[in-house]
């Protein structure tokens, strides 16, 4: 039980994404023996076909990735999934169809290609719907008793969306000795029995202690008890860590920043990583040079002959460490005149007509590549803020300034979680998704992340 208890609430994200696995296979495998049928092979057909179905699979997989279609708090209604679906599959085709020249050999014929995407299409999109109707919110979610009624349970009680509570199911909520009695609720228990007779008569899977003062009031023996017995204790900052994808400044001590696990790094770790920027620096440079020089003709023809197209913005970086940002030029020429650093609203006027484009698009961010490969820049990390901001954030947000322990990014977890923010406030929501990576990173979340930036890419999440 304990060793299930942390990741079964994935486990229906899980199983939708073998059975989608196995329904891309299938398909690539039927369409290609269908459209081959009566053609003999010298070696068998299964040999012949399972490469290419594999090869094929894995394509369509990662697209399907891309488009956010397993993202644990996804928030999206039946129909924009099936569109994320048709859109997912026909982006696989595409990189499949420019693969296809450096790979030959897992070449496969477009009669095949239109069958098997059509057949998976069909099954994708009935897994989904089943998934949808009869699994998602039904089973595999943790039974949770929260220790604690008063003050510090109420941002588990602000979890009331579906997406929210797709991990856990609160089952009891026992307030603790001292603590006034805030949250009331159904599951608000107020009894003489133990936490282990509770636990046991409400087939509790763990135990969130959120109470307000545990100086001399925590059940250190009924909480043993419960642990001994396979039930999960875990504290509220942890908790809402795991459900919630970010950490909550408002409830962290600095005791617990340097006690929990993570926030660390390594020798293999800044090599790894440097490594997968080179690597996609490499893989999308040359592709993107043709269409900088699109976008740099662009505006010319819309600001002038004589209009800068590269702009260059002062950024702070890794150990505070200050650099020049590139971007193309989305604002008017000298649109800080005055020299007062500003925020760029959502509806800013000194934003042309081009680069309005530019920046829903993400395009702007292009010549950040060149930033990576300097070594100033990673693709996944923290956003870089300008120092101005900078020193404003550091005086008025708790931690602001850890953020810059590692290098920052031309994507990141705050912006595949939140929109583009344009105030301290924005600024401390995207901080604990910020520290959330800098807490649990690995390279796995940055390959998740880099994929999931193409669905922020085509629809728009965030843009300014």
């Amino acid at each position: 039980m304990p060793i299930w208890s942390n990741n079964l609430s994935r486990m229906p994200l899980v199983l939708l994404a073998l059975a989608e696995l196995g329904v891309l296979f299938v398909s690539v495998y039927l369409a290609y023996l269908l459209a081959t049928r009566g053609v003999d092979y010298s070696s068998q057909p299964f040999d012949h076909v399972v490469p290419r179905a594999f090869a094929v699979t894995v394509v369509m997989f990662l697209s399907l990735i891309a488009m956010g279609l397993y993202q644990f708090h996804q928030r999206i209604y039946f129909r924009e999934v099936l569109a994320r679906v048709i859109v997912g599959v026909l982006l696989g085709l595409v990189v499949l169809a420019a693969t296809y020249p450096l790979f030959p050999e897992i070449r496969i014929q477009p009669a095949v290609a239109a069958g098997s995407a059509v057949c998976g299409l069909a099954l994708l999109f009935a897994i989904r719907y089943g998934f949808v109707r009869y699994i998602d919110s039904s089973i595999f979610r943790r039974r949770t008793l929260v220790l604690g009624a008063g003050e510090r349970s109420i941002p588990i009680s602000e979890l009331r969306r579906r997406a929210d509570r797709r991990g856990f199911k609160i089952v009891a909520m026992v307030p603790a000795q001292g603590d006034s009695t805030l949250c009331h609720c159904e599951c608000l228990v107020r009894t003489d029995q133990t936490l282990p007779e509770i636990a046991r008569e409400r087939g509790v899977d763990e135990i969130v202690i959120a109470m307000d003062d545990r100086r001399g009031a925590l059940p250190i023996r009924e909480l043993l008890d419960c642990k001994l017995q396979g039930i999960g204790v875990i504290d509220l900052v942890g908790f809402l860590e795991r459900e919630t994808g970010k950490i909550r400044l408002d409830l962290v001590t600095p005791s617990w920043l340097i006690l929990s696990p993570g926030f660390r790094t390594s020798r293999v770790r800044n090599y790894v990583k440097r490594a997968l920027d080179l690597l996609v620096v490499g893989i999308t440079l040359v592709p993107a040079l043709p269409l900088m020089l699109l976008i740099a003709i662009a505006i010319k023809c819309g600001d002038g002959l004589h209009a800068t197209i590269i702009y260059r913005q002062r950024r702070v970086g890794y150990l505070g460490a200050e650099f020049d940002m590139l971007k193309f030029r989305s604002m008017v020429e000298d649109a800080e005149a005055d020299g007062q650093a500003r925020w760029a609203d959502v509806d800013d006027g000194r934003i042309t007509p081009i680069g309005g484009f530019l920046r829903k698009c993400r395009l702007d961010e292009l010549p950040q590549l060149f930033n990576v490969l300097n070594g100033e820049m990673s693709i996944v990390g923290p956003r870089p803020e300008r120092p101005e901001f900078v020193k404003e954030l550091t005086e008025v947000v708790p931690h602001y300034s850890e953020r810059h322990t590692m290098k920052p990014g031309m994507t990141g977890w705050a912006q595949l979680k939140y929109a583009y923010g344009s105030s301290s406030d924005d600024a401390l929501e995207k901080l604990q998704y910020d520290l959330y990576y800098v807490k649990n990173q690995d390279l796995l979340l940055d390959l998740m992340i880099i994929l999931q930036t193409v669905e922020v890419v085509l629809w728009g999440k965030g843009a300014r």
